[in-house]
């Protein structure tokens, strides 16, 4: 079978591992999208191809139809909404994922970003590289009440990191798992509850058409002017141009954002002073992109083989 890997620069890098053993099963053409890639030179790529697996890169309906031997895609991670899997469902093509495996990683950026904006750390490390020595005041995280939109394996992973820092945590999501959330500490509250009181807000939360731009200018109003809004999921959950007006307005006191609208991002948002923007690096660890490999790599085996696929998608 012929394959066609389009993964960020750095997964290969990370794991060539998963690439000698997809080449023990067939065929393998590999494309680097970090600077992504247009969508006429993809369908040339995808024409003669059996097998999909995609990180980020948009498979939607020209793509899948241009690919007239495709059989099946796989999503490198866990969140799919690149992918038409309505579509592929429509012409019988299995999509699969490979959940769970980046929540630590994921989880562990998320308080990166938190403290990074609440101390201005990022900021205060260029200004010394650039010979600048000043004193700025900051906020404590310890003991703040963190607001989780999303509540799944990262919502979860959050949560765990939160109690470490003695935090009261609400949680807000269409499912509610209350024996986990009794287990750490967590409260569910409705939107507007979560975003009016809470001191720290990360969006860890599924990318569809009920949650797009989820954070928008009436949603950002509820929040306040000391919060700090962390993304970590997807660039669509956030109206960009809103959240660009409300931080330099000061209506809420910083972000920290992983994800953006379009990657590469070109958005002002991005250079706004009380941002600390990072390049969707949340499942770029080494730990994580090995355990996405094996679980990826069981499932192209299971697809030659032609067993039953894991963690159907459509």
């Amino acid at each position: 079978m012929k394959m066609l890997f389009m993964l960020r620069d750095a997964f290969i890098e990370a794991n060539p591992k998963f690439l000698d053993d997809a080449r023990s099963l067939g065929e393998v053409k590999v494309l680097l999208t970090d600077q992504g890639i247009e969508k006429d030179a993809l369908k040339k790529e995808v024409a003669d191809i059996n097998v999909i697996v995609v990180a980020v890169v948009k498979i939607d309906k020209e793509i899948i139809d241009a690919a007239v031997n495709l059989k099946y895609i796989m999503k490198f991670g866990s969140g799919y909404d690149n992918i038409d899997h309505i579509y592929a469902r429509q012409k019988g093509i299995p999509v699969t994922n490979v959940p769970g495996q980046n929540s630590e990683a994921v989880a562990d950026h998320a308080f990166g970003l938190m403290l990074s904006a609440a101390r201005q750390i990022t900021q205060k490390n260029q200004e010394i590289k650039s010979g600048h020595w000043e004193l700025s005041m900051g906020h404590e995280i310890f003991q703040k009440r963190i607001g989780i939109i999303g509540f799944g394996n990262i919502g979860k992973a959050i949560a765990r990191r939160a109690n470490g820092f003695n935090m009261e945590i609400n949680a807000f999501g269409n499912h509610k798992d209350y024996e986990s959330a009794k287990k750490l500490n967590v409260r569910f509250v409705e939107l507007e509850e979560l975003l009016s009181t809470s001191d720290i807000i990360i969006v860890s939360t599924n990318l569809n058409e009920k949650t797009r731009k989820l954070i928008n200018k009436e949603t950002l109003g509820f929040m306040k002017s000391t919060a700090i809004l962390i993304n970590i999921s997807r660039g669509g959950l956030v109206d960009e141009d809103a959240l660009t007006e409300a931080l330099k307005n000061n209506q809420i006191s910083g972000a920290g954002l992983d994800v953006f609208i379009d990657e590469p991002t070109t958005s002002e948002l991005a250079t706004l002073p009380n941002v600390i923007a990072t390049p969707h690096i949340g499942a770029a660890t080494y730990e994580a992109i090995e355990r996405i490999g094996d679980g990826a790599f069981e499932n192209l085996k299971r697809f030659a083989a032609g067993k039953e696929l894991k963690n159907l998608v459509n």
